[in-house]
């Protein structure tokens, strides 16, 4: 009997990707774990990996087709006839398969073999594989705090691996539902209306289009939903970083016999983190009727890349010291120029900063990045001329602008962050505390 393979969702907030390659053809007999396509999303290109055995039949979507929605049939499977077909794990194309995602699956159970259940802690039952079972008692995770990725919500293996290797899974985290209210508030919102293509007022051959692809489509979704339904504010200030340069050179100095190799932006990350901490009600998210206060400080970070823009995250910020956020921001931003960004890699941060200065921008304002409550946006630094105890002097000045969510952040407290974090800037040695 012939079941569907369908487009998996390699992340929670993806819709549609594009099926980039068929890896194998009608006839063909796959094995569990051999990857089969290549599906690009907003993000990256993610290999698509079978679970159960069985032959090809036909192919439904093919290579290269664009938009397609998750959940669709992309192909039929004809299988043993014995086993479930749960959704398989997938990794970034060409990787190790260290990053699993947690996709929508390839062939939902049959109906006379019930997907097996795991204890709530309610009473309540909940879905889960038993191999996704015993993954999650030898990892020690709460299997009804998970929200399954399997055909009717079951629990499945990616979706204990996606858990384990996440960062937002230590203990001193919010629970995952608690986590998922940004997403569900976010559903009850309208969705962005499809623009039609407008009538241009400019000669036939005076120009070519180029058509966008996935990346350039979510971001145009994404910043269109965020500048039209969020009421918004800036705020903008200027820090003197003469200090922070100057610790910045003293401390390459003694980390040079370690490779490591200081940034502006990577004081600036933890500045913006340890200013979360020390105003916690800065440090929230908007979920629906209620505000998320976040306990630590996981700092995105934009990074421009060849056809868009990423915000991969140093998470728990805070707790980390310059050194090891330089070596993590590197390691990132590397990931994010190949397209090998995992989900785990950028989704869960409570600030994003984006920093133009190195562009020689002077001053620019952000759209917020849902469901974070603020963004800032750093500009150049450049030697101004600045009054000091009635005198006039020159410094090296560089101006902010926070951004902020009206719904959960009011000005004061935006003023307040500001403060403390022109503090740590303009006092270096703070940050060392």
């Amino acid at each position: 009997m012939a079941e569907p393979i369908l487009m998996p969702a390699l992340s929670p907030t993806m819709e549609e990707g594009t099926l980039s390659k068929w890896l194998v053809k009608e006839g063909d007999t796959i094995s569990p774990g051999q990857v089969i396509a290549e599906i690009e999303t907003d993000k990256a290109t993610m290999d698509f990996e079978a679970v159960d055995e069985g032959v090809i039949e036909k192919i439904l979507i093919p290579e290269g087709t664009e938009g397609v929605k998750v959940r669709t049939p992309i192909a039929q499977m004809k299988g043993d006839g014995g086993a479930s077909n749960p959704p398989p794990a997938s990794k970034a194309s060409g990787g190790d398969g260290s990053g699993e995602a947690a996709p929508v699956g390839a062939t939902p159970p049959p109906k006379s073999a019930p997907a097996p259940t795991a204890e709530h802690k309610n009473g309540a039952r909940v879905h889960a594989s038993p191999l996704a079972k015993r993954l999650a008692e030898q990892a020690g995770i709460d299997i009804s705090g998970l929200k399954g990725s399997g055909p009717n919500g079951r629990v499945i293996k990616s979706d204990i691996e996606a858990a384990k290797s996440s960062p937002r899974a230590a203990p001193q985290q919010a629970p995952a539902v608690q986590q998922a209210a940004p997403q569900q508030a976010r559903a009850n919102l309208p969705d962005t209306p499809k623009p039609s293509t407008p009538a241009l007022p400019y000669k036939e051959g005076e120009y070519t289009l180029e058509k966008m692809d996935g990346m350039r489509k979510a971001i145009a979704r994404r910043m269109t939903q965020s500048f039209r339904d969020v009421p918004h504010f800036p705020l903008t200030i200027d820090v003197e970083i003469d200090k922070l340069l100057t610790a910045r050179k003293q401390l390459n100095a003694r980390l040079e016999s370690q490779s490591v190799k200081l940034s502006v932006n990577d004081m600036l990350i933890r500045a913006c983190a340890l200013s979360l901490i020390k105003v916690p009600a800065a440090n929230v998210s908007f979920a629906g009727d209620a505000i998320m206060k976040h306990k630590h400080a996981h700092v995105a970070v934009a990074v421009a890349i060849e056809g868009g823009l990423v915000t991969p995250v140093i998470f728990y910020a805070d707790q980390k010291g310059l050194s090891q956020i330089s070596t993590e921001v590197k390691a990132l931003a590397e990931k994010a120029h190949a397209r090998k960004l995992m989900p785990q890699d950028y989704e869960g941060g409570t600030f994003t900063i984006s920093n133009l200065g190195m562009m020689g921008i002077r001053n620019f304002n952000s759209i917020l990045n849902e469901p974070q409550a603020m963004i800032l946006s750093v500009g150049a630094g450049e030697q101004r001329p600045v009054v000091k105890d009635g005198a006039l002097q020159i410094a090296t000045m560089m101006s902010m602008t926070l951004t902020c969510d009206h719904r959960a952040v009011d000005g004061a407290i935006g003023a307040e962050y500001l403060n403390a974090l022109r503090t740590f800037i303009e006092d270096p040695m703070m940050m060392m505390a």
